[in-house]
């Protein structure tokens, strides 16, 4: 049986990523640091490399690294004809203050150089930078900084660390780069995505056990009994004492403007009507509340929309948002629905977006009943341009760092209603993840259930938004043959007992 690649397929791909910065959270003892001595050890051999600084926080981890490089340059044998590895004590220009480094150079005449933590240190150099467990550096940012300069001429930057605290600049710095504030590459390694790849099994071949799947799992539940309430942080990549509302009061209230919330509430019984009795009520709602403020606008801009769903005690809200030329967006107006059956959602969605000039792209909530709206959007409006959002940890992960950097950035406008403010603060930390707790409700002016639906709808607008998607042009050709609309809205009846306009 021929021997497994060296490398593990999760620092394979942290090996191959050449971003001119990545960065990654990680599980602890990974081999990441490991992985990166490889790349390293390569780099400086090259005849075409680049130094390597690697910044460590403690001295341990910069012998630690050099031995590696050291390792892997001795396996690679042919790549180096010559290797030194020493300890140095430098003066570094007028400061008087020595720095230990520990170093190897390669017969390309490249080096690899392990330096205290100091942002100075990384004055004048040129390179690859590697930051090693980021968040226990003392001055972080500076030393970011420092090491951002050495792009200019083609070097590189790479961030490895397990978290610290959800107030540590870099869990800052991993919310920036989820928000699209930086242009970085992000990789996440949690101890399961290491398993998935391989982890233990290579464990079981270097200390030559035997693998079995039972062993494995028993293995990572004592790993993870080791840690016992650091486990989140340490090995699932949550960093700790993350909790409580993730927007505040003063940022959502700040970005609102006047603008209407319109809410239609159908009383218990209404979906036993007739279907021409329903679609006619809900159609004279839309045409006198509706339809006015559609034709207020701007058929130069460019609009979406966002649904998230709800049929029995929480709301469906639907928000279109509009994009003006200089990519502010804004909220013109919201429509809560309250016991709305799901035929006459279907009929709101479609008479709103049929009326959004620019109509660009849509984000439905696709969970559950969601689904059934979600999907006869997509085949009405195009598969590509109206997104079935199955919300999940991993989408919460991503896209409300973007949403909350939006807001900061007065990159969007909201309307002024209290309900709405209500529903941003059902937003909480759980476990590192901002998100909407299935267990955290409010109650609404109306004295009726709210689970942050509104904000919802707002985050699944903001999404739409960033669709990359183009505009087409189109001319009806009336109705389909073979569509009958007598047919389609049914039999006759009468009810027209309406509440919540």
């Amino acid at each position: 049986m021929s021997a497994p690649p060296v490398l593990l397929p999760y620092q394979q791909r942290w090996v191959a990523d050449t971003a001119a910065v990545r960065v990654v959270e990680k599980s602890r003892r990974v081999g990441l640091s490991w992985g990166m001595a490889c790349e390293s050890a390569l780099t400086a051999a090259a005849q075409d490399g680049m130094d390597t600084w690697y910044v460590g926080y403690n001295k341990d981890m910069a012998q630690e690294f050099i031995r590696d490089v050291g390792d892997w340059a001795r396996a690679y044998g042919y790549a180096v004809s010559e290797m030194e590895t020493y300890e140095e004590v430098f003066v570094d220009g007028n400061d008087t203050q020595a720095i230990l480094a520990f170093r190897v150079t390669f017969a390309s005449g490249f080096r690899v150089t392990a330096l205290s933590s100091r942002p100075s240190n990384l004055r004048g150099k040129q390179g690859l930078v590697v930051i090693d467990e980021a968040a226990f550096h003392h001055d972080l940012e500076d030393l970011l900084k420092a090491a951002m300069a050495l792009i200019i001429w083609g070097g590189r930057v790479c961030v490895i660390s397990t978290h610290y605290g959800v107030d540590n600049p870099f869990n800052e710095l991993i919310e920036d780069i989820r928000a699209g504030k930086v242009p970085y590459s992000l990789h996440r390694i949690t101890l399961d995505d290491a398993l998935a790849d391989g982890l233990y099994q290579r464990i079981c071949l270097t200390t030559k056990r035997t693998w079995t799947a039972e062993a494995e799992a028993a293995w990572r539940e004592s790993i993870i009994s080791i840690y016992r309430a650091n486990a989140d942080e340490e090995l699932f990549c949550i960093p700790s004492q993350s909790g409580g509302r993730y927007l505040s009061r003063a940022l959502v209230e700040s970005r609102m403007v006047d603008a209407p919330v319109l809410r239609l509430s159908l009383p218990n019984g209404f979906e036993q009507l007739g279907e021409v009795i329903r679609f006619e009520q809900v159609q004279a709602w839309l045409e006198q509340y509706v339809a006015p403020l559609l034709a207020q606008l701007d058929p130069a801009e460019r609009h979406y929309f966002g649904e998230d769903f709800g049929r029995t005690g929480d709301l469906s809200v639907q928000v279109p948002m509009a994009e003006g030329q200089g990519l502010k967006r804004r909220v013109p107006f919201l429509v809560e629905l309250r016991n709305v059956p799901f035929k006459q959602q279907e009929q709101i969605a479609f008479f709103i977006i049929d009326r959004l000039p620019n109509f660009m792209a849509g984000a439905f909530d696709a969970r559950g009943n969601g689904q059934y709206l979600a999907e006869v959007s997509a085949q009405r409006y195009g598969y590509t341009r109206i997104v079935q959002v199955m919300l999940s940890e991993s989408w919460y992960r991503d896209e409300m760092p973007r949403y909350k950097a939006a807001l900061e950035d007065a990159k969007l406008e909201l309307p002024k209603d209290a309900d709405l403010l209500a529903d941003h603060g059902c937003i909480q930390v759980v476990k590192g993840v901002p998100k909407i707790p299935d267990n955290v409700h409010t109650k609404g002016a109306d004295g009726g259930q709210r689970h942050g639906d509104a904000a919802m709808g707002c985050v699944l607008a903001w999404h739409a938004s960033n669709r990359d998607v183009a505009p087409i042009e189109f001319q009806s050709t009336g109705l389909r043959t073979g569509f009958n609309t007598a047919d389609y809205l049914g039999g006759l009846g009468g009810h027209r007992d309406m509440a919540g306009y």
